[in-house]
């Protein structure tokens, strides 16, 4: 099966990497497993032997034809459903339909990491827990490998406990991708840390003040508020320096400026 490079395709061959991305699961037969852009069903072959169930979301038709003969006794017994979808336009409610919780396991295209990431970590009905093959870049991005933290990082901290797994070199590929990927695993993913924290102000300010992340906190948060007086008052009173980047500021420290930012909107001093 010829790979598609319109729809980012580069199928896994490597049988050390799948070996660590299923143990990175820890997939039980109680489980019920989302793949994204199964391919030719080299990793959807392993999830079936250690999942209860898995669902299976595939967007070109030549590969959704290929998985339905070749996994035609699993389709038959219901443990595989190989859904004809377009991830960017899926619903993530939808997979209520197969499972009361669920791990999102998968090998995905490069280009839509970003949105997948958002997509599932911000649903309502969210995995248990993340598996993905992505760029190595971007996974050091989402650790925080060089101390300097982004809004992907901070947004991925805010709703679970991500580590890489291990690299997985471009020859682990057919066709070879130009970069290095690695395996990044994202656990106990919940709401817990919005319990005491408004979730939109909370991205609202993250995405704004990061979006000036040259600039200093103090000026970047006067400019949200549209009062410079409001932005020190909030600075002093979680004991942040106006001078600090938001590349340098702390899980914590967000949350602490959102409460802030969230009490002065709603007048509460």
């Amino acid at each position: 099966m010829k790979a598609k490079k319109s729809l980012g395709q580069h199928f896994l061959k490597s049988q050390k990497a799948l070996n660590s991305i299923i143990r990175a699961g820890n997939i039980s037969p109680v489980d019920l497993v989302l793949e994204i852009g199964p391919g030719t069903g080299i990793l959807t072959n392993q999830l079936l032997e250690k999942a209860g169930k898995v669902v299976a979301i595939e967007k070109d038709r030549e590969l959704i034809h290929y998985l339905t003969e070749t996994f035609s006794a699993s389709i038959a017994s219901k443990q595989l459903t190989v859904l004809d979808k377009d991830i960017l336009l899926f619903d993530p409610e939808t997979i209520r339909w197969y499972g009361k919780s669920y791990k999102l396991i998968a090998n995905i295209p490069y280009y839509i990491t970003g949105a997948i990431i958002e997509e599932f970590l911000s649903a309502v009905f969210q995995p248990t827990q993340m598996v993905l093959l992505i760029q190595k870049e971007v996974a050091e991005r989402i650790v925080a490998r060089n101390k300097k933290e982004s809004v992907l990082s901070i947004a991925v901290k805010a709703y679970g406990d991500p580590r890489i797994v291990e690299k997985v070199p471009r020859g682990a590929f057919a066709p070879a991708p130009t970069v290095d990927s690695a395996i990044i695993s994202i656990e106990y993913i919940s709401r817990t840390f919005f319990k005491d924290c408004h979730e939109a102000t909370f991205f609202s300010v993250l995405k704004s003040l990061f979006g000036k992340k040259r600039k200093q906190i103090g000026g970047s948060l006067a400019e949200y508020l549209d009062n410079k007086q409001h932005a020190q008052d909030i600075l002093a009173a979680i004991a942040i320096d106006s001078k600090t980047r938001p590349e340098d500021l702390t899980l914590t420290d967000w949350k602490h400026l959102t409460q802030k930012v969230h009490s002065i909107q709603n007048g509460v001093q």
